[in-house]
């Protein structure tokens, strides 16, 4: 089985960009060359702010950002209903809509850059494991009444009309969500900021963050960068700058796969376009691409596991959901790394004079991250302070080594959960 995902394999053609070699002076340096990073960065030059450089550890969108199952919705990890505990009703709700001008934000840019990304605009089906519709109507009922964001009920026989399988009992449809090629995405956006100015270069990791004046320096294997203002958008995939940073996040793996073509049998299994994740805790969530493959994911786990393992799990999770398909062939698998939070929320904001921080998406970062890169471009270039709005979600520890145990041992125990509730309708 290749070792490489689906993304990679298919992504549109581009040229490698250069390391970073000598020394430069810029407004902005962005160090990671992810979601967060790109969107922080082409915010920047669409306010006219130009002279930034990206600094990608390995290639744009190594880590999650081109990893992902590729849906496309608003929220956070953190639900609505947490929240609205942890704010108030104002708050959350300004926060929630971030997310949903996020999506807004997406579609945009990806008509205006013309960027080919197999963006399919069908909305996405969070379906019922369990039999009780209880939990689907009062998660419509809050989000109508509180976040004024509209989520269909689908019964049972429409349902199954849609997705053909015994799995599920009914489901919400959120039709402002879509989903597509996170990798083509994140060259797409790299293109229009490279377009605009701003200089992006791979193969260059941030070996040191220093004072220099007013300012910091950046240090890189061949060259350095003196800039004004300094945004930290790592992800999962640290670069050990700041001890206070790196100890903010556990690095959570997640498990994707892909299909052969199906072909007319994708008919077998699905009968829309639209994107698929269920309401257990360790949920499956899947799409159909256009060349009528299958991609699927699942699981989290402390553990980066090898193409092989991820294929033999998430084989299993996916017949029991579609017996018709059991044989058929999985091209690609892989896992790859997200920054979890012990609040389950993103660490947006600013850490130090002139230095930014963008980090722990948990999961569910399209949207996030494109929020974040938008409230720190509009931070840094006119002085926008909605950054504080996070405040509440700051640099907390994540008691590393013990939190590893804690993540993998809270994690089995929401699992099990779900086993019982599942055997209990039986």
């Amino acid at each position: 089985m290749q070792q490489t995902s689906y993304y990679r394999s298919s992504a549109m053609p581009s040229d490698p960009l250069p390391p970073l070699t000598g020394k430069r002076e810029a407004r902005v340096c962005v160090i990671g060359g992810g979601f967060a990073g790109l969107n922080t960065a082409l915010g920047l030059a669409e306010r006219g702010v130009r002279d930034v450089v990206v600094l990608e550890a390995k290639q744009l969108a190594f880590g999650a950002s081109g990893r992902n199952g590729g849906f496309v919705f608003a929220g956070f990890s953190r639900g609505p209903q947490s929240l609205l505990r942890d704010l108030g009703p104002e708050r959350a709700c300004a926060l929630y809509a971030g997310t949903t001008g996020a999506v807004d934000l997406i579609r945009r840019r990806i008509r205006q850059y013309a960027i080919a990304c197999q963006h399919t605009d069908a909305g996405v089906y969070w379906a019922n494991w369990f039999k009780d519709p209880r939990l689907l109507r009062d998660f419509q009922t809050l989000l109508a009444d509180k976040f004024a964001t509209d989520w269909q009920f689908v019964p049972r026989e429409e349902l199954r009309e849609k997705i053909l399988s015994p799995r599920y009992s009914d489901a919400l449809y959120e039709r402002n969500a879509m989903h597509f090629h996170p990798l083509n995405y994140a060259l797409g956006l790299a293109q229009a900021a490279t377009d605009q100015g701003v200089s992006l270069h791979e193969g260059s990791p941030a070996t040191a963050l220093d004072r220099a004046g007013s300012g910091w320096r950046v240090r890189t294997p061949d060259g350095e960068v003196e800039a004004e203002q300094v945004v930290l958008a790592c992800g999962g995939y640290l670069a050990g700058l700041r001890r206070d940073v790196d100890a903010g996040v556990l690095p959570i793996a997640t498990y994707v796969m892909v299909t052969q073509a199906l072909g007319a049998r994708l008919g077998d299994i699905l009968r829309t376009k639209a994107a698929v994740y269920d309401t257990r805790f360790a949920f499956d969530y899947y799409r159909p691409l256009p060349d009528s493959r299958l991609l699927w994911g699942g699981r989290i786990s402390v553990k980066d596991r090898s193409p092989e393992e991820v294929k033999r799990l998430l084989y299993g999770d996916m017949v029991k959901v579609f017996p018709q398909i059991d044989g058929v062939r999985i091209d690609t698998a892989w896992s790859g790394l997200m920054s979890y939070a012990r609040h389950e929320m993103p660490q947006i904001g600013r850490i130090d004079q002139g230095l930014w921080l963008a980090q722990a998406f948990g999961g569910h970062g399209v949207a996030p991250t494109t929020f974040a890169g938008e409230v720190l471009a509009s931070a840094i270039a006119e002085g926008d302070t909605r950054w504080q709005e996070f405040s509440r979600y700051g640099l907390v520890s994540a008691l590393k080594p013990a939190g590893f145990i804690g993540a993998q041992l809270s994690y089995w125990w929401l699992q099990a959960r779900d086993a019982w509730q599942s055997w209990r309708e039986s």
